[in-house]
């Protein structure tokens, strides 16, 4: 009986990896950027707790976001099989770009994760603090070259809305967009721009080699492990949050969505991934189902308002 017993049960587990769904997901951004990472860590979680049999990912960089999800919505349409991870960035780019492909063309289905946006410079900068930096804005804005993601992302918005915000013209900023980390901290390390504004996750290590001096972080408070000041603190009154999501491609069936989303919430809720939140510095804003919709229709129209604020959407 024991021996039937455990037959069935190697038969039942087989048959459930048999059924594991296989996906592939689009990072729509070069190596090395919150997206590439979000959508590897995914790719780890998925596949170590079992949750999939076999994750590809592939990378799509270009106008922050808006050719991999063109690229995504007409190629995948029906594809269960099919996710791309976005987030403020693509919803900035979206607009800044008149982009005529938005998330309304694909499925979106959970808010995954936030991080606070880092203020660096090389270590052999002049700059020695936030306060510095504001001083050389104010003396002239358009002389600080800032190295950054997507034009109209959440590094962008934040440098406008750090100048605005202590009176300086945010249309001055000279922002220059790259379209994944790699290239944006070669040119930060190579001192080819002033500053650096990205994610904390993708400057960590360059920080902690001594590399880059951390100026503030966008956070309404200290990130755990990272030494260094929110923007509050270094006398800019202003946090930003970064967020991350993961759709599915358009036109599946609500059974294949639901099943995507089952599939997430496993993945949310595991060890793995709570480990590599932790690693990462990232935090856990799983939000999903209608709750999810809701909000990220009302982050879209509050991404215009700032967007037109600092000259970035007419």
């Amino acid at each position: 009986m024991n021996k039937l017993l455990l037959a069935a049960l190697v038969s039942g587990a087989m048959s459930v990896s048999a059924f594991a769904a296989d996906y592939t997901i689009l990072a729509p951004a070069g190596p090395g950027g919150g997206w590439d990472q979000t959508a590897r860590t995914m790719q780890e979680a998925l596949t170590a707790e079992g949750i999939s049999g076999n994750v590809q990912v592939t990378n799509v960089p270009g106008a922050g976001g808006t050719i991999g999800l063109a690229q995504f919505a007409t190629q995948e349409n029906g594809n269960p099989n099919a996710l791309i991870v976005g987030g403020y960035v693509m919803v900035g780019a979206i607009l800044t770009n008149m982009s005529p492909v938005t998330l309304a063309d694909v499925t979106p289905i959970a808010r995954l994760t936030g991080e606070a946006v880092a203020i660096v410079v090389p270590s052999a900068s002049d700059i020695q603090d936030l306060a510095g930096l504001i001083a050389k804005l104010k003396e002239n804005t358009g002389a600080v070259a800032w190295a950054g993601g997507s034009a109209g992302g959440v590094d962008h918005i934040t440098a406008g809305l750090i100048a605005k915000t202590i009176g300086v013209d945010p249309t001055q900023v000279n922002y220059i967009a790259y379209s994944g980390g790699g290239e944006a901290l070669a040119a930060i390390l190579g001192g080819q721009v002033t500053v650096g504004i990205s994610g904390i996750s993708e400057f960590a290590s360059q920080i902690e080699a001594g590399e880059l001096r951390l100026l503030a972080v966008s956070s309404d408070e200290r990130v755990p492990g990272i030494d260094g000041p929110t923007l509050k603190e270094a006398g800019v009154d202003l946090a930003v949050q970064n967020w991350r999501m993961v759709a599915a491609a358009p036109g599946i069936t609500a059974e294949q969505k639901a099943a995507i989303s089952a599939d997430i919430e496993k993945m949310v809720s595991s060890a793995s991934w709570k480990s590599a939140l932790e690693a990462k510095g990232w935090v856990d804003t799983y939000l999903a189902g209608d709750a999810f919709d809701t909000q990220l229709a009302a982050d879209i129209a509050a991404t215009e308002t700032i967007l037109k604020d600092i000259g970035l959407v007419q």
